[in-house]
């Protein structure tokens, strides 16, 4: 199954595409969907820009009743950034009175593989929607989120093939008072993942977000680090659910999660797509599970072994 695909609702709307130019159909209540809105370049259909597209979105649907947006495609992403779509909501700020949902980048790997996606500073969003409560990207490569100051946001979500460092460290040092859900794939080195467990130091330490209770940090290369860091972070107390999942864990980072702070308190753990063996999933099951924490330890990750050397992937790279 793949880890990347459309999204199929956001903020707790269905997405709804909106429609193509010339193409008919009853359109639903502006606040009934989440509306994605996307270009097919490689279509037959009437070609538009997106300025056009978003244009056309605002001047068909009634803008005041608009509470999530998902923008797909918004040309060649692998040629042109999302600072167009960054404008586009930021100029709209005044008629868009009702958003409270945000995500950029709803392509799968058919449109563009992941670390194809040509991402920008997506934090003037934030600054222009004070009353936004979620707010995802997909795709790490050009990605800026420097520092910002957010009363409302609870939800926000990064997916990437490679999560640049200076995003995490943007993050970490972020003021977001009302933040419950915070989800983050890390990625690879390779396609700009360098973050490190001390960029995460922030995040792991209690207080930086009072609110905090799901913390995801994923589809990471360097993912029995981070679970050693977990086991003794102290945000962990806080938390309802925690999620490993996606990544290279191998039997030492869940052992560390096992040997360290108590877990029973969550109602789920998530590590499925690792490298846990079958022995150290049971040790994990048998420790948790009485205590009513759903451990996921599907899906087995892939690997291959080369004279001796056993290579492990993450479930998103490119």
């Amino acid at each position: 199954m793949s880890h990347v695909e459309h999204l199929k609702e956001l903020h707790g709307l269905p997405a709804f595409d909106f429609p193509a130019p010339g193409e008919r159909g009853e359109l639903p209540a502006a606040g009934a969907v989440a509306w994605r809105l996307a270009l097919d370049p490689y279509g037959d259909s009437v070609q538009e820009n997106f300025g056009e597209l978003w244009a056309r979105f605002l001047a068909t649907v009634d803008p005041a009743g608009v509470r999530a947006i998902v923008v797909g495609p918004w040309g060649e992403v692998y040629d042109h950034d999302s600072s167009v779509v960054v404008r586009s909501l930021v100029d709209a700020r005044d008629r868009l009175t009702a958003l409270r949902a945000v995500f950029i980048g709803d392509l799968e790997m058919e449109e563009a593989e992941i670390s194809w996606i040509e991402q920008s500073d997506v934090t003037p969003v934030l600054g222009a929607y004070p009353l936004l409560e979620e707010f995802g990207i997909r795709g790490g490569t050009g990605l800026r989120f420097p520092a910002v100051h957010h009363q409302h946001l609870r939800t926000l979500r990064f997916q990437a093939g490679g999560l640049p460092g200076e995003v995490v460290r943007g993050v970490a040092a972020a003021e977001l008072p009302a933040l419950e859900h915070l989800d983050m794939w890390l990625g690879v080195e390779e396609y700009s993942g360098d973050a490190t467990v001390a960029d995460l130091a922030p995040i792991l330490a209690q207080g930086r977000f009072p609110a905090l209770r799901h913390l995801g940090l994923r589809n990471s290369e360097i993912q029995d680090e981070i679970a050693a860091a977990v086991a003794a972070a102290p945000v962990v107390a806080q938390l309802t659910s925690l999620d490993l999942s996606l990544g290279v864990l191998t039997d030492q980072g869940a052992a560390a999660l096992l040997d360290g702070q108590p877990l029973t308190h969550l109602s789920r753990l998530d590590l499925h797509h690792n490298f846990v063996t079958e022995p150290m999933a049971q040790r994990m099951r048998a420790a948790l599970e009485p205590s009513g924490v759903d451990v996921d330890l599907s899906e087995p990750g892939d690997s291959w072994e080369n004279d001796g050397v056993v290579h492990r992937f993450t479930a998103v790279a490119e």
